[in-house]
Parts: C-alpha cells; structure tokens; sequence
C-alpha cells in the first residue's frame, strides 16, 4: 500500500529554519514527480517545491525561492524540504505529494495521485 508520511513540523521563530521530511513506502520516490505543497487557514492549497523523478530539475514558488531547499534522499525513500530564513506568511500544514509520472507537470494539484495526511509549520515569535 502505498503511503506518504511527512515530518518535521512545529514551531519556529521568524528568522529561523526547520526541516520537512516525506518518507515513503509502497512506491521508490526516486522514479517520480515530487510536489511540496502547502495550505494556510482560509487560503488555497498552493505548490511550494516540485521536483522531476531523480531530482533532475527542481523548481519553487517565487514566495520560498532562494529560502527553501527541496532534496531526496534515496537510501531512505524520502524527500526533504530545508526551510531557511522563516517568516509568519510560511505558517500552513505542509503536505508532500507524489505524481506518478517522471517529469511534474508544474504545482497543479490535480495532477498529484498521492498525498500525505499534513504537517503544520508555524512560525511566530
């Protein structure tokens, strides 16, 4: 059975770091399309991170660039996303999904076939 499993949250203050993991059982991440996405209260689900199978191009909303840093490892079936220089606007329950095709079609929500059940990020001092 396949099944996403995110970790990692909690509470940081603005300024600081933290770092989501995404592990997987059932299916080899490395083979596939990986999205980060995430949903504040009240807000729409929008794509953080998304990266092509193998890590080949890797790609991030224009709100985390050059702030958040998705890798994979592949020894231990998982997906991290680095989170740096937090602010309040990054306050959301994170979800990792899987896309079951090589190359993402971009953060389109739809296009994701398997999702984790969520972690919440809050950052406030």
């Amino acid at each position: 059975q396949l099944q996403l499993v995110e970790s990692g949250g909690g509470l940081a203050q603005p300024g600081g770091s933290l770092r989501l993991s995404c592990t997987a059982s059932g299916i080899t991440l490395d083979s596939y399309c990986i999205g980060w996405f995430r949903q504040a209260p009240g807000k729409e689900r929008e794509g953080v991170s998304w990266s092509d199978g193998s890590g080949s191009s890797t790609n991030y909303a224009d709100s985390v660039k050059g702030r958040f840093t998705m890798s994979r490892d592949n020894a231990k079936n998982t997906v991290n996303l680095q989170m740096n220089t937090l602010e309040p606007e990054d306050t959301a329950v994170y979800y990792c999904a899987i896309s079951l095709s090589y190359y993402c079609s971009g953060p389109v929500i739809y296009n994701y076939d398997y999702w984790g059940q969520g972690t919440q990020v809050t950052v406030s001092s």
